[in-house]
Order: C-alpha cells, then structure tokens, then sequence
C-alpha cells in the first residue's frame, strides 16, 4: 500500500492568516447566460433523473439542527487548544458560558423555525458563503485535480482523449436514464442530488457579488440527444459532436474530430480567453460583460456553458508527481498562463497532455470530489476493459469539429492580458511538497488506530515542527510553538446521509493531538506514553469524525446561528472573539479520498500562508 501526500502553501514569509421556475432552456436559443440577475431558484433548474439513481432520495432524513448546548460543549473543547494562552482561554470560555444562557438560546429558535419548512436549511448559506460568493480566483484555493496512472494500448493522444470523451459520455448516458447505482455505506444511502451538476452546467461570475451554476440539461434527454463538448488546443476552442440521432458517436468517430484539431495545430497560439475564468470573480463578472456584448462572442459563450464538459489538450508534458501536479492544477508555469487552454466555470474538465498523461480538473461549487471520482475512476475502468478498441472498417459517419474563433477588440485584449499577469503571479506564488510511505493501510491497522486518524495526526505533527522551526516571535521573545498556531485544521466528513447534504467540518486539534504532538518531541517520553496519547488523539478524532457525518458538527451549526441574526442586532461577543475566529481559520485544510485510477490529486490552500493537504490511507503495501 502507499500513502500519498501532497501539500501547497503561498511562498509569503510568515505564517499568518486572513481572512419561480427558472428554464436555460428557450424555444427561441439563448446566445450566453445573463449575468444581470441571479435567478432566486437557480437551484432547482438543474432536472434530476428518476430510476435506480435517485430511488432513495425521497427517504433520506433532513439535516438536523444540532442541540445548542451540544454544539457549544463541542466547541469550548475545539477552542482550548487554539488560544494561546490561560488568560485568552478563560475570556473565550467566558464568552462561550454567557451566549449559551443569553443570545444563544434565541437564534437557536429562530434557526430551528427557520428549518422547519426547507429540504435542507443550510443549502443556500453554504453555497453562498462556501463557494459563490468567494472572490479570489478559484484556481489554486478552490478547484481540484486528479492525474490518472498510464492506461495501456493507447496508441496516439486523440485515441486517449476520445476514449476518455466517449466514456464519459456514457457515464452521462447512465446518469440520465438513472441506472447509476445509488452511492452509501452500511449507515445508509447517499444522497445523489448533486450528480444534477455534473454535466451540461456552467459558474456564471456573478454581477453583485454572488454566482451561481446555470443548467443547460433537458429532463426528457436520455444521453443521447443531440450534444456537443468542447476541446481546447492552443487556447483555441473547438465544438466537438459526441452524439447524433439517438446515439453516441463511436470512438472512432469522436477520435477522427480530435485527430483533426491535433493536425490543425500549426504552433500558433491564438487568443487566450479562457484565463479570464481564472480572475478574481468579480473581474470576470466585467470582463464576461465586455466579452459578451459582441454577438459573435455571446454564441460563443453560449457553446461553451452548454457543452456537456470541456477537454483540454495541452501542450504540456509532465514528468514527475510534482509536475504533473502542477500541470494539472494550473498548468505549467512558463512565460504565460496555462489557463488559457481551460474553462475553469465547468464542473468538469479533461486534461490530456501531449506526453500521453491525462487527468481531471473540478470546478467546486456545485459538488465535492466524490462523485467526481466515481466519474474518473468509471471511465477509466471502462477505456481500459474496453474502450480501447477501433474498427476502422466499419463505415462510420464523418463529423467535423468546428473551430470557435473569438471577435477580439482591444478592451478584451487588455483584459486577457491582465488575467494572464494575475493568473502568473497567483501560480508562482505556490510550492508544493509530496511523500509516500513504504507502508500503507494494512500495516496501520494492525495497531489498532484508523488510518484517517493516523494521517492526520502526522499532519499535526509536521505543522508543529514547522511552527517551531520558525523565528522567534515578538512576544516577549518566547519561539513560536503549537499553543500559538495562527488556525485550526478543517477536515471535511460527508453529510450526505442526509437529503441535499454535502460536507461539515471535522475539528481535528483537539487537547488530546496536542499532547501527543508535543510528547513526540520530549526526550523523556517513553515509546508506551506516545502510543497511550496516540490512542487518546485517534480516538477523539474519530468521534468528531462520525459527529460531524450524523450533522452533529459545529461550523455549520454556528454559521446558522450567526445568519439568523436580524439587521441592526448586535452580534454575540462570542463571534469577535480572537480565538474563536482562530479557531475556524483553515491553516490545514485537509481532506481524503481513494481511486486505483490515480494517486496524483489536491488543491491549494484556503487561506493566505495555508497548507492543502490531499492524502490517501486506501493504499495497501
């Protein structure tokens, strides 16, 4: 087994820290998605299929609200071991005993009659606050990326992209007459409601502030209805045809249209719109306004938003985990950005380097990494068993990729310049580390301790001894050391047991983690006192871990409580307070998932000076 770590953080000095219905769909075909207006329902646009998929969604239970006192008993334990000293200790905890008796009590009230008539009552709080309505760029600190081991019998880069292409098309085909088994565990079901957007969908940079995702699905399409995807090549869009009258193009039919955008190539590269996707929101939102006024653009535009997912054929040839990484990530760091071969507003997103390497690139908002792996490690399975073969003498029908050329002025030269520089400086400003253990699951659990448990624990450990590797800081000379970390550590646990649920936080510093971290660096502490707080620190570990999966967590419950406050209140002390705003700053932000098809996959780090930490304990070895 291996276990693979990949960690990113800014390359900034200090460690500090900041920070009615709605139908895409007209008789009369619309050329772009408006960004004048966000519709108030926009999530309901996006149809959800019937069958085997969806067959448990009606009996999935809500996401509770959690007793107010439970989440409070939780969070003065998660607080101790981030404030840094006795005295900030005893005010937070002071401030934590006076909202439970004061304030408290009240937006627990109102959040629970809040609740009361909603399918889920977070949805729109955290698609707000956790995603649309985040500015900076979402390249780096918001999408992810999978980079696929070497399938075998690929004989040219359009045979892998095409492979991949149709496999995914018939992964969409399954999805949208419902055959896909629905997802769980021994607990329960999954809820499947967000697989809705994982095809035909696109961001749109929101004029005031907020996005949203803008579905372009039709509820009486069973896969096979006439759709399209778009390939980029040199940062030139192309318009590639994956179905015609009831069917799916053959491989050879789609792997002809990708051959002739290859053979198109005459290494000239033409405008780069697509890093504009990579600004920070709100310029995108003025830029897409300046790129769409022009009739020609806005068709454009339209194509592309509608296309079931994007494929980008880079020119790129990663070598090593960390290149790959980074290709895929952002692509790589040369004179200009790589970005301007992508679409980052989809959900997702192909890559297929010109050296036989492929992967995968997730736009996050509307769905976590989960079904998105589930969708990669599905059609990887299908292309090697299967989807590998060509039979050149069937006579198949010849389709032609159409190239989308952009009407380019100068104010959206100017702006394509000024992502490109935004998008340079926001790349090389990350490092990125990676290990892998000789020893992996198996070997892990022979002591008894979760392998989850384990990784994060080594999390802690490292960021200890990077802390007190530091310079010393100014107060009144002392080294820096765990009790003055600068945040906590999010891990993210699935809620999706529950209807609509996605993600709560797992509060992994806890006063047990400490003692173990610290024992680890005491001469004196013998191998049986390390082993006795390791076993403390796993086992809280665990339990906060199946708290937060049963919706039993504390960041989500605070932020319910803190939205309900009404206009003109006064907020509760306890939500200025220093420590717990320390508390759910992400420093780590930490999170785990498994696929044979790909050991290469991560983000970047949430907050300014943060780390991303992607790992997989699924290995055995």
């Amino acid at each position: 087994m291996l276990l693979q770590t990949t960690m990113t953080r800014s390359t900034l000095p200090h460690l500090r820290s900041t920070h009615s219905s709605f139908k895409p769909l007209f008789s009369t075909p619309i050329r772009h998605a408006s960004i004048s207006s966000r519709p108030m329902n926009w999530k309901a646009a996006a149809p959800a299929a019937s069958g085997v998929t969806y067959a448990h969604q009606e009996s999935l239970p809500k996401l509770p609200v959690p007793e107010l006192q439970n989440t409070l008993r939780t969070l003065k334990e998660t607080l101790k071991p981030i404030a840094w000293d006795e005295q900030e200790w005893k005010e937070v905890e002071r401030k934590v005993d006076q909202f439970s008796v004061s304030q408290g009590p009240i937006l627990q009230e109102r959040l629970e009659d809040w609740a009361e008539d909603k399918d889920h009552w977070l949805e729109r709080w955290w698609d707000d606050g956790g995603y649309l309505g985040y500015r900076d760029s979402v390249v780096v600190n918001v999408s992810y990326y999978y980079g696929f081991h070497r399938i075998p019998q690929i004989q040219s880069n359009a045979h892998l992209a095409a492979a991949l292409v149709r496999g995914a098309m018939l992964f969409r085909q399954s999805l949208k007459r419902g055959e896909l088994k629905p997802e769980g565990t021994k607990e329960g079901s999954f809820c499947m409601d967000t697989y809705r957007w994982m095809f035909d969908c696109v961001r749109i940079p929101g004029a005031n502030g907020l996005d949203y995702s803008i579905s372009y699905a039709d509820a009486a399409d069973n896969g096979t209805h006439n759709s399209h995807i778009i390939a980029f090549r040199r940062n030139r869009p192309w318009k590639v045809y994956t179905t015609k009258d009831g069917r799916i193009l053959s491989l050879y039919e789609i792997e002809r249209q990708i051959q002739h955008i290859y053979d198109s190539d005459n290494g000239a590269e033409y405008p780069g719109v697509g890093v504009l996707t990579a600004s920070n929101r709100d310029v995108w939102a003025k830029d897409y306004a300046t790129l769409s006024e022009l009739p020609h653009n806005s068709t454009i535009l339209h194509t592309i938003q509608s296309s079931a997912f994007t494929l980008s054929l880079d020119t790129g040839k990663p070598g090593d985990f960390l290149s790959f990484s980074r290709y895929l990530w952002h692509g790589e760091v040369t004179y200009e950005s790589k970005l301007k071969n992508r679409w980052v507003d989809k959900p997702c997103q192909f890559v297929v380097f010109d050296n036989g390497r492929a992967g995968f690139m997730g736009e996050h908002s509307v769905m976590d990494g989960t079904p998105t792996v589930r969708l990669c490690d599905e059609v990887c399975d299908w292309v090697k068993a299967e989807g590998l073969t060509i039979d050149r003498s069937h006579q198949y029908k010849s389709f032609q990729p159409e190239p989308l050329d952009w009407e380019i002025n100068s104010g959206i030269s100017k702006a394509i310049d000024s992502a490109n520089e935004a998008a340079m400086e926001l790349t090389g400003s990350q490092s990125m580390g990676y290990h892998e253990t000789p020893y992996g699951k198996s070997a892990i659990k022979k002591f008894g301790v979760s392998p989850d448990s384990w990784a994060q624990m080594v999390v802690q450990l490292a960021y200890r001894r990077l802390l007190n590797s530091m310079p010393e800081t100014g107060k009144e000379g002392e080294p820096q050391s765990t009790n003055r970390r600068e945040g906590g550590t999010y891990e993210a646990a699935t809620t999706r047991l529950f209807y609509k649920g996605r993600t709560e936080t797992i509060r992994v510093v806890s006063s047990e983690s400490d003692a173990w971290v610290a024992s680890m660096d005491q001469v004196n502490a013998t191998r049986e006192e390390r082993r006795s707080l390791f076993k403390a620190a796993s086992d809280k570990h665990i339990e906060r871990a199946k708290m937060s999966g049963k919706g039993q967590g504390v960041d989500r419950h605070l932020l319910g409580l803190q939205k309900v406050i009404k206009e003109g209140e006064e907020a509760p002390e306890l939500f200025s307070d220093p420590v717990f705003k320390r508390s759910s700053t992400w420093v780590l932000s930490t999170s785990a998932v498994f696929s044979k098809w790909f050991g290469v996959y991560g983000w970047g780090e949430v907050v300014p000076n943060g780390f991303g930490v992607a790992y997989m304990t699924g290995y055995d070895g």
